[in-house]
């Protein structure tokens, strides 16, 4: 059961984290007194919710994902692992990047530094294709385990 929970956490901390950027890009669009509170909480939330997600993602990989790896590399996907898996670790750095930096973005551009508005709105942006690139390539890699085990179940190995 714990094991089911931190697996599903990763990806719902994941989306979160993108909604959060999505209201981030929308609140620095305006960006006006009223907006400024929500604008900073949502940037603080979104790199909080990144993190999380790489940390809970972390824990399922080096505790639980060897099975799975094992699994896919022997299934008809295997360069579900071999290739998606390994582009998605890399790729996500870059966003673990982008939102750290985004809070510290965010609160200069409500300071008053206004040229820093397209630097908000493109990070965060960014944030949001990286992370619905992410939970692509997560579902795809969900999805060459269970190929990888209909496949086992059709031949009669275990798996």
């Amino acid at each position: 059961m714990q094991s089911e929970l931190i697996l599903m956490a990763h990806p719902a901390f994941g989306v979160l984290a993108i909604l959060a950027a999505v209201w981030v890009f929308a609140e620095a669009i305006t960006n006006n007194a009223t907006s400024r509170g929500r604008l900073r909480m949502m940037s603080l939330a979104c790199a909080g919710l990144v993190w999380l997600s790489y940390l809970v993602g972390g824990y399922w990989y080096v505790v639980y994902y060897a099975a799975d790896k094992a699994l896919i590399k022997a299934g008809p996907w295997p360069f579900a692992h071999g290739f998606v898996m390994e582009v998605k670790e890399h790729i996500f750095f870059s966003m673990l990047l982008l939102s750290s930096y985004l809070p510290i973005a965010v609160f200069s551009l409500t300071a008053g530094k206004q040229a820093l508005k397209p630097v908000v709105l493109w990070v965060s942006a960014w944030i949001v294709v990286l992370g619905l690139t992410m939970e692509g390539a997560g579902a795809f890699i969900s999805m060459g385990a269970k190929v990888a085990l209909l496949a086992t179940q059709s031949t009669g190995d275990t798996p």
